[in-house]
């Protein structure tokens, strides 16, 4: 677990403690497209158990990502959605989706890129 002083240093620990995982990108994905149901959540990401399912929707919404609207009605109906902050983190999120999707093939295969390696500025974390 990362300590308060990571995040002093650097953005990148604040956004991996709120979208690291195997589910909680997927779920920013899910509630990008607007309001979904507990179920209809589930649908949408197959292989998620309900356990695994209620704690990250429990995690985004501590974050404040996400937004937890209980209607009373019988039976209670529940809506999950990105809050203003979970819509700025969705948009942020884009580039990388598009990455995914630019070099699909290459990923699948388990192959790098034939290129010259690309020299990055190092990043204080």
């Amino acid at each position: 677990m990362s300590s308060d002083a990571d995040h002093d240093v650097c953005g990148m620990s604040l956004a991996i403690d709120v979208v690291g995982g195997k589910w909680r990108l997927h779920l920013m994905w899910v509630l990008g497209s607007g309001p979904q149901r507990f179920g209809q959540i589930r649908r949408m990401l197959d292989g998620v158990s309900e356990k695994v399912l209620a704690e990250n929707l429990r995690h985004l919404e501590s974050t404040g990502v996400v937004h937890r609207e209980i209607y009373p009605e019988i039976p209670p109906r529940v809506e999950y959605s990105l809050t203003d902050l979970g819509e700025t983190l969705r948009l942020a999120l884009i580039p990388l989706e598009a990455w995914g999707d630019a070099h699909r093939t290459e990923l699948a295969a388990g192959t790098r890129a034939q290129s010259a390696p690309v020299r990055t500025a190092s990043v204080a974390m």
